[in-house]
């Protein structure tokens, strides 16, 4: 999850400097999915096809759908919005994640996996404090994406009991390419110097963003690692900072120790029942 939370913040500082310099989000989504299917292919035809062939494909397609439709949200959220405010507003996944996972997957949610939701939820709205007055249509629209990407999540999961992380990366890239590439015909706009870095920048860190995600959930409870994703709010705040000279204030600091003091009694609390 550690390899996920920084993967996930590279895509946002790659993503910020591609809209910043004109690119529209479907052309930065079909350059995500062509570079992954550059990295994945390989390594896949080295491996055998039969490493990634799947009864599962119904599945695959609905979570891909889900997951391309949240990103396309998401994206537009980066290229409006401030990246912490961004990744805040789509911390509300967690609830949705834990709910859906008692429901669909039959988890148990336990008092130290609800803490670490609760937390979690508390320090975003502490973190977002300062911006209600501004709360805009950009930002329901990050918040619907954040309901997509718990829906993906709990596909992502019931995918990797009878599949690979390598299938799910695979079938992600093939099937969002050809999704991709007709809205990204009708406004691309050419790519020139740095920019080709950073669509390589974006497509590369997806892959191991989704790759680290994707393993962790094949690991764990989707209840438990998912909120383990709420440490990327304070990580991008610092790294929107440094990059972006957008400034960290102090609510930042106070909802970040709420969700890390969440997410410290859960982890403890799982490592307890997993030595008993």
């Amino acid at each position: 999850m550690m390899g996920t939370l920084v993967s996930f913040s590279m895509v946002g500082v790659a993503t910020r400097h591609l809209t910043d310099g004109g690119l529209p989000v479907f052309q930065i989504l079909f350059l995500r999915a062509a570079v992954g299917l550059m990295i994945l292919t390989p390594i896949v035809m080295w491996g055998g096809w039969h490493t990634v062939s799947t009864q599962h494909w119904r599945l695959h397609a609905v979570r891909n759908t889900l997951h391309f439709g949240a990103s396309y949200a998401w994206y537009f959220g980066i290229a409006v919005l401030p990246l912490a405010s961004v990744f805040a507003i789509e911390f509300t996944a967690p609830v949705w994640v834990a709910v859906l996972a008692v429901i669909i997957l039959g988890e148990k949610l336990n008092w130290a996996r609800t803490a670490a939701i609760g937390a979690g939820l508390i320090g975003v709205l502490i973190i977002l404090r300062p911006g209600f007055e501004s709360f805009s249509a950009a930002s329901l629209l990050v918040l619907a994406s954040a309901l997509g990407f718990a829906c993906a999540h709990i596909a992502t999961k019931g995918l990797t009991r009878n599949n690979s992380v390598l299938k799910v990366l695979f079938w992600m890239a093939l099937m969002q390419f050809p999704m991709g590439i007709g809205p990204a015909i009708a406004v691309w706009t050419p790519i020139e110097g740095i920019a080709w870095f950073w669509a390589a920048a974006v497509g590369a860190s997806a892959v191991s963003a989704h790759f680290c995600l994707t393993r962790a959930l094949s690991l764990a409870d989707a209840s438990v690692v998912v909120p383990m994703d709420f440490l990327r709010i304070p990580l991008i705040a610092v790294v929107s900072l440094l990059v972006f000279g957008e400034a960290i204030d102090g609510w930042v600091i106070v909802g970040a120790a709420i969700i890390f003091a969440g997410l410290y009694y859960n982890v403890r609390h799982e490592h307890r029942s997993a030595s008993a």
